[in-house]
């Protein structure tokens, strides 16, 4: 039994909903966002694995969004997460902008710091109106890589006067990078591939973001002049986990081109594929494009957490996605290139000039 969750004037609320699984759904036919349990998957229950790669199977080709409950995240790591968030972006701009984003994109990013350039659903891209700040794992000063001084392998930056922020921070990205690894084996099974294929890809931790995202509250011109807090695109990594918080304002679009707001669902995530899974996969893992407009009449605050390969993995169509009568639709391409790529786009402080990849 998969769950769905969809909107109504009211909110709505999560109904429970039989779907055919394996079958891709009419276009235009969905209206709602699957809710996957994770817990007897995690809990090593017999069947649980296939069933509930099943249920992914189904989620990421027709729609590219599922919400997961039964996560084993204790509430109070979320309670934590959020508290930081709204600590950091409670200090002076000034206090901020100690640490603005560095060339390997950690740090501080203040308002309208990017823009969805990369996305062609964005005609004439706006600067988006949130400001963030992004850490990854701490850098291991022996890696070659390192060393080198490669492009994106600089160092978090961390505010001088919040005690306890880094360490909260490193601890939710800990928290999550498990959680994240363990769902690798669900994606692997969901593609009839063996349940380690893609921890080689893995080697190193991965190229993990957290992202604590404030979205100030849109204004009537904002709304008029079609600014968003984020406009739409899709994701460049592999997948998404959002803790979406107690506003809404995140949309999504549905597989007839209609736009949903994705309803707050108490005790999940929301979680999506990105471009990296949609290329592997040969575009049958849809990513999904969606937006944030916060029209709720108050500040909105969400925590993302982006799983991204090493940078060293090489993205090449999987096996079970590619035939005589379906052949590789993109060549192989590393994911650093992919990375690069997005954020010379997108990013103010990348803005050096960037080349598109096939």
């Amino acid at each position: 039994m998969v769950q769905t969750h969809g909107s109504s004037q009211t909110g709505a609320q999560a109904v429970s909903a039989e779907l055919a699984l394996g079958d891709r759904a009419a276009s235009g036919s969905l209206t709602e966002i699957p809710i996957l349990d994770l817990g007897d998957f995690l809990a090593g229950k017999p069947g649980a694995h296939d069933a509930t790669a099943a249920q992914l199977r189904w989620a990421l080709e027709n729609i590219g969004f599922f919400y997961v409950r039964g996560h084993g995240i204790a509430e109070s790591m979320i309670e934590r997460i959020f508290a930081e968030t709204r600590r950091f972006h409670g200090q002076p701009d000034d206090e901020k902008m100690k640490i603005h984003l560095n060339s390997s994109n950690r740090g501080y990013m203040p308002l309208r710091g990017h823009a969805q350039r990369h996305s062609a659903l964005n005609k004439n891209p706006k600067p988006n109106e949130n400001e963030s700040f992004f850490a990854k794992r701490e850098q291991d000063p022996n890696d070659p890589a390192v060393k080198a001084g490669k492009p994106f392998r600089g160092p978090n930056q961390w505010p001088d006067d919040l005690p306890g922020f880094r360490e909260t921070v490193l601890d939710y990205h800990g928290t999550m990078s498990e959680l994240a690894y363990r769902m690798l084996p669900l994606y692997a099974r969901s593609l009839g591939l063996a349940d380690d294929h893609f921890k080689p890809a893995f080697g190193k931790g991965g190229e993990i973001t957290v992202r604590m995202i404030h979205y100030p509250q849109a204004t009537e011109e904002h709304v008029r002049e079609n600014v968003f807090g984020t406009a739409a695109h899709t994701d460049r990594n592999l997948f998404t986990i959002l803790a979406p918080g107690d506003t809404p304002g995140l949309q999504i679009m549905m597989p007839g081109g209609q736009w949903l707001e994705a309803p707050l669902v108490p005790g999940t995530f929301v979680v999506n594929a990105g471009d990296t899974l949609r290329r592997w996969t040969n575009d049958r893992y849809l990513s999904t494009p969606h937006r944030v407009l916060n029209v709720s009449g108050r500040d909105r605050y969400s925590v993302a957490f982006f799983v991204a390969t090493d940078f060293e993995a090489m993205i090449e169509c999987l096996p079970t996605c590619q035939s005589a009568e379906r052949p590789a639709l993109y060549p192989p391409v590393l994911y650093e290139t992919m990375f690069t790529e997005f954020v010379s786009a997108n990013y103010a402080n990348q803005q050096a000039g960037h080349a598109k990849i096939a």
